[in-house]
């Protein structure tokens, strides 16, 4: 299994020589499988750029995997160019969406409205397929088994577990991690509490051992908590503290602020790992890095 980053920006794409090193597109991750299954989970601006890659071998088959439906994690697909021609196939998985009332249709049929792009869906050239996936409801393609775990934002937003060529990769989305909206002394604390300790303990139980988790990493700890509890993202040292808790081998820090610099990226990124103190190669430690485009991780390894 391979794993390639192709946008690691959370909110907005943010071009420009300050956010070079890192890539400015906003999320999505290409996984294949070692008999060349082709996954990508979530379709934010990097999908256009994995679209001109794929181009050089037809026809192509994709399955995507949208976490949630901001537009960060979709606006790229009218612009995946693979949809325009013939003998393409491309299927987009992803959750009911309690709001809306709909399944994954909608990532395309709103975005390519006459109003706002100029391709309707009805001229779409390749085969399209929608999937409306079940919390926990295993998808197998080839080598490749992806498992939806509910997360925690401000709308319904799916983790997905990738399961394959004897290595395991699990992958965010946007999350928070769950917390008590009560105090202490309120009546409803301790029936909360026990809620937000099993949704915890269920999701451990998904991680613990993989080789390679990818985080919503947007914040630092003093950042979240001084604005950001309730925007539905995570912070640094919370998944540092979180991978090793786990045991996990690799952990990514993705969903970078948009507004900061490379130089910020890193000089923040450091400091969060210093917090924590966190020794590089240290017994139980995992290895600890930035996502960025172009990064490239085989598992297992």
């Amino acid at each position: 299994m391979k794993v390639r980053f192709w946008g690691v920006r959370g909110s907005i794409p943010s071009p420009g020589p300050h956010t070079a090193r890192y890539g400015g597109n906003t999320t999505c991750i290409e996984v294949r499988g070692d008999d060349g299954t082709l996954v990508i989970l979530d379709a934010g601006t990097g999908i256009f750029p994995l679209a001109q890659q794929l181009l050089r071998r037809l026809p192509v088959t994709a399955n995507v995997f949208i976490t949630h439906t901001h537009w960060d994690h979709i606006q790229g697909l009218p612009f995946f160019t693979p949809i325009y021609i013939p003998g393409n196939t491309l299927r987009i998985h992803g959750p009911f969406d309690l709001i809306s009332q709909r399944g994954p249709e909608q990532v395309m049929d709103v975005q390519m409205q006459y109003s706002f792009f100029p391709i309707r869906e009805a001229e779409l050239k390749a085969a399209m397929d929608y999937v409306t996936l079940g919390v926990g409801d295993p998808v197998t393609l080839g080598s490749l088994t992806v498992t939806p775990h509910m997360l925690n934002h401000p709308v319904t937003n799916f983790g997905y577990r990738v399961d394959g060529d004897g290595a395991s990769v699990f992958f965010t989305g946007d999350h928070e991690p769950w917390a008590n909206i009560y105090a202490a002394e309120d009546a409803e604390h301790a029936a909360y509490q026990q809620m937000v300790d099993q949704q915890q303990a269920a999701l451990d139980a998904h991680l613990r051992g993989i080789d390679l988790l990818i985080a919503d990493s947007s914040y630092t700890e003093a950042e979240y908590r001084a604005g950001k509890v309730g925007w539905g993202h995570g912070t640094m040292e919370g998944h540092v503290a979180w991978a090793r808790r786990l045991g996990v081998k690799r952990l990514a820090c993705t969903h970078h602020e948009p507004t900061r610099s490379d130089d910020e990226l890193e000089r923040v990124f450091s400091a969060a790992l210093a917090s924590s103190s966190y020794v590089a190669g240290g017994a139980g430690e995992p290895e600890v890095m930035l996502a960025r485009e172009g990064l490239e991780i085989s598992l297992p390894g």
